[in-house]
């Protein structure tokens, strides 16, 4: 038995089948053309799958069930995607429509969830009940999976907790709000300060690492400053884990997971990021060190989480 997952992006739709040991046999991507109606991005990904049955010769009859992620607020228990902001679907009843290329069933998840789901089922979560996945990329994703169920609220669009403000009157976050933890602790929010350290501080190493031009400036740089011994780039450090850390504190209280996996481009950074961040979850939380007993784990799929989880999305109709 195999199972499709797709990852539906607004620049491509990349797909795999997938065993059902999560192992992916074979994977394609295709761009998105994100200008194109909802019913032809429907059936450009059903095109995709066809190919890829084809293509690893085995039979339709072979494939289990169709998962798809996609970003936006999702309705998965009808298959409705009802809002993605970067794409023309609007209640577009996904699901609905895949199904009359292939007559197997179809879900629909949100994109983070899918890959939480992926962690949990096949990565650093496999191993727990309770895993909240928090992504530090371009934003900062959720993904929350309690007693091995997906949380996604009662209209689709729970789990956003990039968007929880951390610091009251603070900076500017896409989403119009001030202060969200997604302005501090994602890549994208790493490598602003980390411009506005080096205009500062024209003598740090951050300079230097980028040759002078700073829209070379990446989430990995900063750490690589820091650890040769620049002191700019180490309070800059130091203040991006503590409100990193203040934000896993609020997702342990409000949740008490038994594990937090993080993902994207800045968990690379592994113990560099993990250690002293533990540390500082440990004066944070509340009631003190012996009351922290949430682990803290590095993302193990890297970009087949969302594939992964979404070939895996059937476990959640059984």
């Amino acid at each position: 038995m195999y199972t499709i997952g797709i990852d539906l992006g607004g620049t491509n739709i990349a797909a795999a089948i997938v065993s059902k040991e999560g192992e992916i046999l074979i994977k394609e991507s295709v761009p998105t053309h994100r200008e194109r109606s909802d019913e032809e991005i429907i059936k450009a990904m059903a095109e995709l799958s066809i190919h890829l049955i084809e293509k690893a010769k085995i039979e339709q009859s072979q494939i289990h069930s169709i998962g798809i992620g996609s970003p936006g607020m999702v309705d998965s228990e009808k298959g409705i995607l009802i809002y993605a902001n970067n794409l023309n679907f609007k209640n577009s009843s996904v699901a609905k429509v895949f199904q009359s290329y292939f007559n197997i069933p179809v879900y629909l998840e949100n994109d983070a969830n899918a890959a939480a789901f992926g962690e949990y089922e096949s990565g650093a979560g496999k191993k727990y009940r309770d895993m909240v996945a928090v992504t530090l990329g371009t934003g900062v994703g959720g993904g929350i999976i309690l007693d091995g169920r997906i949380i996604s609220g009662s209209f689709g669009g729970g789990g956003e907790i990039g968007h929880a403000v951390i610091l009251a009157d603070g900076d500017d976050c896409s989403c119009g709000r001030k202060g969200c933890w997604e302005s501090y602790s994602s890549a994208t929010g790493l490598i602003k300060h980390a411009k506005q350290m080096a205009l500062k501080h024209p003598e740090s190493l951050l300079n230097k690492l980028v040759k002078g031009d700073l829209e070379k400036m990446n989430a990995k740089i900063p750490f690589d400053a820091a650890q040769k011994g620049d002191a700019w780039a180490g309070k800059l450090i130091d203040e991006y884990i503590k409100y990193l850390a203040v934000g896993l504190t609020n997702v342990i209280h409000f949740l008490q997971p038994q594990v937090i996996v993080l993902g994207g481009g800045v968990s690379k950074q592994g113990d560099n990021l993990v250690i002293p961040l533990k540390k500082k979850i440990e004066k944070e939380i509340y009631g003190g060190k012996e009351f922290f007993k949430t682990e803290i784990k590095i993302a193990e799929l890297g970009n087949e989480a969302g594939i992964i989880g979404a070939a895996m999305l059937y476990k959640l109709h059984e």
